[in-house]
């Protein structure tokens, strides 16, 4: 057979295949072709391919492959900074707020064996004067656990079936806002069945940890387990111009601090140039090894058994009882501290505590029913 009807037929076939299909083949080369061939992505390539994914321009074969491709080689930090572009551009924004805004970043799979306390505790600072933004999906693998949608919904706020205008709306209003995928970002909704198929967290769920849908945060927070993934999430602040962040090794990958063991976090600076832009150099660390128990808030971590049982427990909570009580103030002045909203963790402690036993928090609840 001679070269030529060879050749042929290879440009038969990839004229079947489509532009789309074959320019997104050439990305999955880059991140699947081995150790020493796979040359990994440039930021521009990364927001083309989350692009095309999130818009259909991939097939699900291509999709799946590129996702498990690019868990198995591991995102680098100018790759998520350009998958963070396209959730940027793509995605739903909410307007600046007044308000100092804290945004949290938590794996969207869920909670399924500690009590969650974020809910409660972004009560606490919405209490204290910030503007809280939050973001989660619907049931999701790998774990399937319980969301911020049902843990809201379970304390009489059910912000999920907010559409986006009336979320919108509600975080100028009264800054709290939380994103549920699953009605405000359809476009990565639409990724949940490869992921389910899959079976593992692809590198776009370390972008949700990072990402915020705010467009202007005054801190950052984000969950994480693995040390490695700690670095590289301050890595993509600082190309994203994120100047203020804090990692926490919380429970089950998320913020919430431990009570009964040491609690684990980073506060990541990003010094800004003359003209006040972010640099694309490392951020400076800020490491805290903080115990509970120094301050009298030592506690068991509280089993999370039912939402109605969980429930029950946040109310209590909510009114200066129970046995989320201690985490939560743990919690809430921890962050009232590293927010500036306090000068000394003492201080952030005695503040969060003052909120709720004054019924201020309470009150804060009853004033987002919506």
């Amino acid at each position: 057979m001679h070269p030529e009807p060879i050749a042929a037929r290879r440009q038969q076939r990839q004229q079947q295949l489509g532009a789309d299909a074959l320019r997104f083949r050439e990305l999955i080369a880059r991140v699947g072709s081995g150790e020493r061939t796979s040359t990994g992505l440039s930021r521009a390539e990364a927001d083309e391919a989350l692009s095309r994914m999130l818009q259909g321009q991939a097939s699900p074969a291509q999709a799946g492959a590129f996702l498990i491709a690019h868990r198995l080689r591991r995102p680098q930090a100018c790759e998520l900074a350009g998958m963070a572009d396209a959730y940027r551009r793509l995605g739903p924004t909410l307007p600046p707020n007044p308000r100092p805004t804290i945004s949290f970043g938590v794996p969207f799979d869920g909670r399924s064996r500690t009590a969650p306390l974020l809910p409660l505790t972004a009560l606490v600072l919405n209490a204290a004067g910030l503007a809280v933004v939050l973001q989660g999906g619907g049931a999701m693998p790998i774990k399937y656990g319980v969301s911020q949608a049902e843990l809201f919904e379970a304390l009489g706020l059910p912000l999920a079936q907010l559409d986006w205008r009336a979320t919108q709306d509600l975080f100028a209003r009264e800054g709290m806002a939380l994103l549920h995928q699953p009605r405000h970002f359809e476009l990565a909704e639409g990724l949940i069945p490869l992921r389910e198929q899959i079976g593992k967290r692809p590198p776009i769920a370390t972008l949700e940890l990072l990402w915020s849908c705010a467009s202007e945060t005054q801190l950052q927070v984000s969950g994480f387990v693995h040390a490695p993934t700690e670095q590289l999430m301050a890595n993509t602040w600082a190309l994203l111009g994120v100047r203020n962040g804090l990692t926490v090794k919380g429970l089950e990958g998320g913020v919430d601090l431990p009570t009964s063991r040491v609690s684990i976090a980073a506060h990541w600076r990003q010094p800004a140039t003359t003209n006040g832009e972010a640099t694309d150099s490392e951020a400076q660390s800020e490491r805290l090894i903080l115990q509970a128990r120094d301050h009298g808030l030592r506690a068991d971590d509280v089993e999370l058994t039912t939402l109605e049982a969980w429930s029950a427990m946040a109310r209590a909570a909510l009114d200066g009882n129970g046995p989320l009580l201690k985490p939560l103030i743990w919690n809430s002045g921890f962050l009232l501290w590293r927010c500036q909203q306090q000068p000394t963790l003492e201080a952030g402690l005695a503040s969060a505590e003052a909120l709720l036993r004054s019924g201020s928090v309470r009150e804060r609840r009853q004033d987002l029913g919506c």
